[in-house]
């Protein structure tokens, strides 16, 4: 045998030095293992349907002690599973990444074991063979063989280039798809970081509860003795600020205010039900806000729901009007100013993650969703005020009188300086 047909050999036995590792059992016990987790993301779907369904049945029941704190035992529960939900796909992705990884790095090994090979081979060819194609031919023992060892060559070194550029492009698509795998990953930390604020969130509501417990001693009469003083000073402090904004002379001009249209601000919940809107709703036709009209939009929203922030800004201030003694309105609220002459207003959250002068973006969590102030139940109460007609002060510096409320700091503005905040989404 010549010592071309000897290089073939060697080249072949080259290239099969660099197979696949199959890692057959590793990959089958990662995939036995995602498996494992989708299956629990299942289960804890079916299981946080089931807190939702109980939690839509407790708020249609009458206002009471239990009510509210099995209201918050079924939320907690549904956070908690919504976090090992998160939990259990962020684990999943992590295994999903570790099979790509060891498919791009047997990928890796393929390719440069099998650009070993040929340069290794057509090295030893031209040391060996250095003379013209003429010469090797008329060295072979017969013409034959001899063009048989150039063709076989030939195609053994196309099958190689062509086995290099398939498993490049192989490469190149799995670093892809492990990119991509990455990026939700994080996505998911991010995720998995604000439930984890959220079920925060509701253990401080649920300690508040338990305060109110005390408080009340546990006694239902008294807890609806509380509930209807919230009323009465509710109305208290809704006619000193009717009054109050009544006396407010403002003009809005339109250059001070963007035109009406879709898509200026984004709602404030990723789960969007109106209970009221803005204006003269039937609600407050009834006698609510002394028959005045709603200031905002309320939207639907269990406690500890994130609520975010309808378009980038400043936040101009925030406060709990609860720490007044007595003063039941906006409770635990938010405002943030944005370049375009708007603000926005955020109320009756259960816990607030922001500061005065901090730069916010769209979307970001502000706080979280409650009944803090007077709330008929849980929800968001949502409104769009003119800038240049907005004051953050104490009410009573305000009104010059004595209420319930006069120690406590909110937004104060003029009739005219409300806008409806759905002329804006």
């Amino acid at each position: 045998m010549n010592s071309r047909r000897l290089f073939i050999i060697a080249l072949a036995c080259l290239l099969g030095a660099f197979p696949f590792v199959s890692g057959a059992q590793s990959a089958e016990a990662i995939q036995s293992e995602i498996d494992e987790h989708n299956k629990q993301i299942t289960l804890l779907n079916k299981e946080i349907a089931q807190y939702e369904t109980q939690l839509n049945e407790t708020t249609k029941q009458k206002s009471t002690l239990q009510n509210k704190i099995s209201q918050l035992d079924l939320q907690r529960k549904k956070i908690t599973a919504s976090i090992n939900v998160t939990k259990n796909k962020i684990r999943s992705t992590e295994l999903q990444i570790q099979q790509l990884s060891k498919g791009i790095a047997q990928k890796q090994t393929s390719i440069e074991g099998n650009r070993a090979a040929l340069g290794e081979t057509l090295r030893k060819l031209r040391e060996t063979e250095g003379g013209s194609l003429v010469n090797a031919i008329l060295a072979s023992e017969n013409m034959s063989n001899a063009w048989e060892d150039v063709n076989q060559m030939g195609s053994l070194q196309d099958a190689v280039h062509d086995d290099i550029g398939r498993l490049a492009t192989e490469k190149q698509s799995l670093s892809q798809t492990k990119a991509t795998a990455e990026d939700k990953r994080a996505e998911l930390l991010k995720q998995q970081k604000t439930l984890s604020v959220q079920q925060g969130s509701l253990d401080a509501t649920r300690k508040a509860q338990n305060d109110l417990l005390a408080q009340t001693k546990s006694q239902e009469s008294t807890y609806q003795q509380i509930l209807a003083q919230k009323r009465a000073q509710e109305q208290s402090f809704e006619q000193a600020l009717q009054n109050l904004q009544s006396k407010l002379q403002f003009t809005v001009s339109p250059d001070q205010i963007p035109a009406a249209g879709r898509g200026i601000l984004r709602y404030p919940l990723d789960n969007v039900r109106i209970t009221q809107y803005f204006g003269n709703t039937p609600f407050a036709m009834s006698g609510a806000y002394n028959g005045k009209g709603h200031n905002g939009v309320d939207f639907a929203a269990s406690i500890g729901t994130p609520v975010k922030v309808a378009l980038s800004g400043t936040i101009l201030g925030s406060g709990n009007t609860d720490s007044v003694r007595g003063c039941y309105s906006f409770g635990k609220w938010v405002m943030v100013k944005h370049s375009n002459g708007l603000n926005t207003m955020y109320a009756h959250l259960t816990q607030i993650n922001v500061t005065a002068g901090e730069a916010v973006a769209t979307g970001q969590v502000l706080g979280f969703s409650g009944e803090t102030g007077y709330a008929t139940g849980p929800h968001l109460h949502f409104g769009v005020y003119v800038s240049a007609a907005t004051q953050i002060m104490r009410l009573g510096d305000a009104t010059k009188q004595s209420t319930a409320c006069s120690g406590a700091t909110m937004p104060i503005v003029p009739i005219s300086g409300y806008l409806n905040p759905m002329s804006y989404f």
